[in-house]
């Protein structure tokens, strides 16, 4: 029980009024020749020297990349050029675009990234919901064989499923039919995005054991007088999840489709794994960034001959600035999605809530 006095309105308004009565110079010194004062100037100043020490730790590789992609060979050959070019161009730009055939594997990462992103937000939903609300046998195994889904390394298992996608078959079905002869598929499903979907279909692909916790917690949070409403109502167990459950977690399913979508899109272990002939078909190949363009390979040993130094320097320039094409689509639909990612990470589990 607080037994300390309370300090009634009309005192408060005495000691205002007294306080601004008072000679500038006393309320000056009341006001910030103090412990408290000080305390607050040392603790600000310690918030905003740790924040920036963070920030320039996190966004200067980022800066850097980004004005040494204006480099011209030319910058490389002045020792007075550290981080901002001489002489800038976007040589480097265009003839990676042009070259490495850059807007035809955009669009196909594009619809792969997006495909695979919508099925994992639908289907990882579905499995959260009844890890969420429904109580049955085994409920809780099952939810463990997820977060190991999450432990182990997926090197451990990209053999066998290299080799399930070789031989692939329903039942005999298609070794009988001669479904992959006839379509001229001599390794089965592997070398095309089937595996992409299938695991995606079947909440495997990458990631999914995390979008499906994040359903989950985001699930236990929703009231289950709602569902019970809707039960009234005359709802079933579907319908009540597509009318009912789906538009209350429109901001949790944004933030699963981005994740998914962004994990996707700069995938390098799938994507070598199951398309390993895929060079300039997909920015998350090898292929894009690996490639030096054959003119800019040309201007690099025509003016940089000699100088092996700072012909390295210049092929990871180029390499750098073709990392900035492959993430220039994520920075963009981050832009315009943050607001709802922020919102599904705070209604997650993670936030707080």
């Amino acid at each position: 029980m607080n037994t300390q006095p309370k300090i009634k309105k009309e005192s408060k308004n005495k000691i205002r009024v007294d306080f601004e009565r008072a000679p500038l110079s006393e309320r000056l010194k009341a006001k910030y020749l103090n412990a408290y004062f000080y305390k607050k100037i040392i603790v600000s100043l310690f918030k905003f020297l740790l924040l920036l020490g963070i920030s320039y730790v996190i966004l200067y590789p980022f800066a850097s990349k980004i004005l040494q992609s204006f480099f011209s060979p030319q910058d490389l050959l002045q020792s007075d050029v550290q981080l901002v070019a001489k002489y800038p161009t976007i040589q480097t730009y265009s003839l990676l675009i042009t070259e490495n055939g850059y807007f035809s594997a955009l669009l196909n990462t594009a619809i792969l990234s997006f495909v695979c992103a919508v099925i994992q937000t639908f289907i990882c939903s579905f499995i959260g919901y009844g890890f969420a609300k429904f109580k049955f046998k085994g409920n809780k195994v099952l939810f463990v064989f997820v977060i190991i889904s999450l432990l182990v390394p997926p090197k451990i298992l990209a053999s066998s499923l290299v080799q399930r996608f070789v031989n692939f078959d329903i039942f005999g079905i298609f070794e009988a039919t001669g479904f992959y002869d006839l379509l001229g598929w001599e390794t089965g499903l592997h070398g095309t995005y089937a595996p992409f979907i299938l695991l995606s279909l079947t909440g495997l692909a990458f990631k999914n054991g995390l979008f499906i916790f994040l359903m989950r917690q985001f699930y236990r949070g929703i009231p289950d007088e709602l569902e019970e409403a809707s039960y009234v109502d005359g709802y079933g167990v579907f319908t009540t999840f597509f009318r009912i459950i789906l538009p209350c977690s429109v901001p949790m399913l944004i933030t699963v489709f981005i994740l998914s979508f962004s994990w996707q899109w700069t995938d390098i272990f799938y994507t070598n794994i199951f398309l390993p002939n895929s060079d300039k078909v997909l920015l998350t190949s090898n292929a894009f960034w690996s490639t030096m363009p054959p003119t800019l390979e040309a201007i690099r040993e025509e003016v940089l001959i000699g100088n092996d130094t700072a012909q390295s320097t210049f092929a990871a320039i180029v390499m750098n600035t073709a990392g900035m094409l492959v993430v220039a689509p994520l920075i963009i639909l981050y832009l315009f999605c943050q607001r709802y990612l922020i919102q599904g990470i705070e209604h997650s589990g993670f936030g707080g809530t």
